[in-house]
């Protein structure tokens, strides 16, 4: 089993070895989330937007050290690692939506939650095999999109700004879904490949979500009540 977990993995056009640092610019790239979760902390204490808030913009920060763990050390284990963080930023920064945007008390939000979640997920497993392949396995990224948008279209309809905002990053998380798709595509003519692009757009991504988090998500400022703000 440890043997299994240590294993090197190559998934991305700039590996070319199982060495620590044969990915440099997909490491470096990792910049990007350290400095909107930083950004995001500053905005948040200096907003007294409250510890739901800061904990999300701390944990953009620790997508950027399990990313960046993986990038280098780059065996099945690490691939945890870059996962786990960015699934649990997902699924609390949907309840920061419904708790604090749309001013759910926690039964109704937790309700819409498993029911949102459930249809994504079978979305996602819906999914055939040759697209998921020819996505480069991007498809596993749809539940975070679909919450994006459809999250983002509610509370924008809620009349909350906080809305656009959701909306604008799942804009960019298209662009950045491209970035992923085509890595391996490209190495023939560019080595280097593109998934560093993957990090800096949802580091850009990322930075507007704990924008919106930091502006309109103090407690009981939900739906149509942020407006002004």
């Amino acid at each position: 089993m440890w043997q299994s977990l240590l294993a090197p993995v190559d998934l991305y056009c700039e590996r070319t070895g199982p060495e620590f640092w044969a990915e440099p610019l997909n490491a470096l790239s990792n910049l990007a989330f350290f400095a909107a979760g930083l950004w995001g902390v500053w905005q948040v204490r200096k907003r007294g937007t409250g510890t739901f808030a800061e904990v999300l913009a701390w944990w953009v920060v620790a997508i950027g050290v399990g990313s960046s763990l993986f990038h280098t050390f780059a065996t099945r284990a690490m691939i945890l690692a870059d996962v786990l963080p960015i699934a649990g930023f997902t699924l609390a920064y949907t309840l920061f939506n419904l708790r604090r945007f749309l001013g759910m008390k926690w039964g109704k939000a937790i309700a819409v939650f498993v029911a949102f979640y459930a249809v994504a997920g079978l979305v996602t497993f819906a999914v055939p095999d040759w697209l998921r392949q020819a996505s480069n396995g991007t498809t596993g990224y749809l539940p975070p999109f679909l919450a994006l948008a459809f999250f983002g279209a509610w509370v924008a309809a809620s009349g909350n700004r906080a809305g656009w905002y959701n909306l604008a990053g799942s804009a960019i998380f298209v662009v950045s879904v491209i970035c992923r798709m085509i890595d391996p595509l490209v190495c023939g003519g560019f080595p280097l490949g593109t998934h560093f692009l993957w990090h800096i757009f949802n580091g850009l991504m990322l930075g507007v979500l704990l924008a919106a988090t930091a502006r309109f998500g103090k407690p009981g400022v939900g739906g149509s009540r942020a407006v002004g703000q």
